[in-house]
């Protein structure tokens, strides 16, 4: 299973549409908020199932703000992470993960990709495809596979490498 995580597309869907024809086909897709009202485009243009919250820039979506699901054996939290001080530090947002018992924690906001693991719980942030703010400020993204056991493997990919 391929799964495309993205994340402050910020209504800039010019480099998400370019990304998802790159890595396709996938199984899922999963926004970490912040697409500004490009929610029809983000589902439509997809082709599979996909899994979004509402980003502190998302004023006026109905998305929720958090959501709890399955991807295999894991279980998932995704939020925006903008209530868990995710510009401060990773700490905030880890410990929450592991007080609600999931595996992984994704989550965006900071514009820089993150693959960290604390004990049992992952927490995914993709970075931003469309204002990077890592050292290179290259756009990126994270793919998700699960292995024939199930097992998650998780890589920050670059738009332009």
């Amino acid at each position: 299973m391929k799964i495309l995580i993205v994340s402050d597309t910020h209504r800039r869907n010019e480099t998400y549409l370019e990304v998802l024809k790159k890595v396709a086909p996938v199984d899922m897709v999963i926004h970490c908020g912040d697409n500004e009202g490009s929610e029809y485009l983000i589902e439509e243009s997809a082709g599979c199932p996909v899994e979004m919250v509402r980003g502190n820039n998302d004023f006026f979506s109905e998305l929720p703000a958090e959501k709890e699901f399955f991807i295999g054996r894991y279980k998932v939290w995704l939020t925006h992470g903008h209530h868990y001080y995710v510009s401060m530090r990773n700490s905030f947002i880890i410990n929450e993960a592991h007080d609600r018992g999931v595996d992984i924690v994704m989550f965006g906001h900071t514009h820089r990709p993150v693959i960290e693991r604390d004990g049992d719980v992952w927490a995914i942030n993709p970075g931003s495809l469309t204002y990077p703010r890592q050292e290179g400020r290259k756009p990126s993204f994270i793919l998700m596979e699960l292995d024939r056991s199930g097992e998650a493997h998780f890589t920050v990919n670059y738009v332009k490498d």
